[in-house]
């Protein structure tokens, strides 16, 4: 499984999110506490997403978070109100490159996604006709994640609400692929939604920012785990939490 984060609220430099905190992400990519079975390390590579004077940004690579030396001194350099960061552990079968780290990028949107769909691909054959082949042809890569995320800006494209996009594609893939793990974030750098699906996400909140993480980092108070099969839904100044349907 992959470790994953993001953050909504005053401007940060993304080294104080991601590198400097204990047990920041850059230490969840050796030292990850809840993989769940999932993996041990998560050195399949990294990439950081952020919104900056109304442009979305990324920097994505295929090496270890650790391994990147330009790293300390870009992210030091780069603050942000709203972030999404993640480090891989890629699945076997499945391609590695930087077209298959997270975030995903569409327009305004930036998507992560922790977890995996068993049967790969061929679980999701029937998922993947509902899309059309430009869409297909597209992906940044043949993972799972991303066909998760096209899948969810395809309904969204049908006028589907972004929550209602996310839950439906969930569904849909447990139903397809059963034992599905889809703990994903989606935002457009005002508004965040997530899911957890048995996986962990653990939610911190202050009076102007809201942060949802894997793995708890930095000060260890105020963190709140997110129940398993819950749509987190917030803003910087909001937060809903509301039950999911589907099998125990």
């Amino acid at each position: 499984m992959c470790r994953h984060l993001a953050y909504l609220g005053p401007p940060i430099t993304l080294a104080d999110l991601v590198l400097t905190p204990p047990h920041s992400l850059y230490e969840q990519s050796w030292t990850p506490t809840d993989m769940r079975n999932g993996g041990t390390v998560n050195a399949d590579g990294y990439g950081l997403g952020w919104y900056t004077d109304g442009q979305v940004v990324r920097y994505r690579r295929n090496v270890p978070i650790w391994a990147d030396p330009n790293l300390p001194e870009l992210a030091g350099s780069i603050r942000s109100g709203a972030v999404v960061a993640a480090v891989r552990n890629g699945t076997t079968g499945m391609p590695y490159g930087e077209g298959a780290v997270a975030p995903f990028r569409s327009g305004e949107w930036l998507f992560s996604h922790n977890g995996r769909v068993p049967g790969w691909p061929d679980s999701m054959v029937k998922l993947a006709e509902q899309l059309p082949t430009a869409d297909l042809l597209g992906l940044d890569a043949s993972v799972d994640s991303a066909l998760v995320f096209a899948l969810i800006r395809h309904r969204m494209a049908g006028h589907t609400d972004p929550e209602d996009a996310v839950v439906s594609v969930v569904q849909d893939v447990e139903a397809a692929a059963p034992g599905s793990r889809l703990n994903l974030l989606l935002t457009n750098g005002t508004h965040l939604i997530a899911t957890t699906w048995t996986h962990s996400l653990h939610v911190h909140r202050t009076d102007k920012s809201i942060t949802v993480a894997s793995e708890p980092f930095g000060a260890e108070r105020g963190w709140t785990e997110v129940p398993d099969r819950t749509l987190l839904v917030a803003t910087v100044t909001t937060l809903q939490l509301t039950p999911m349907e589907g099998p125990a």
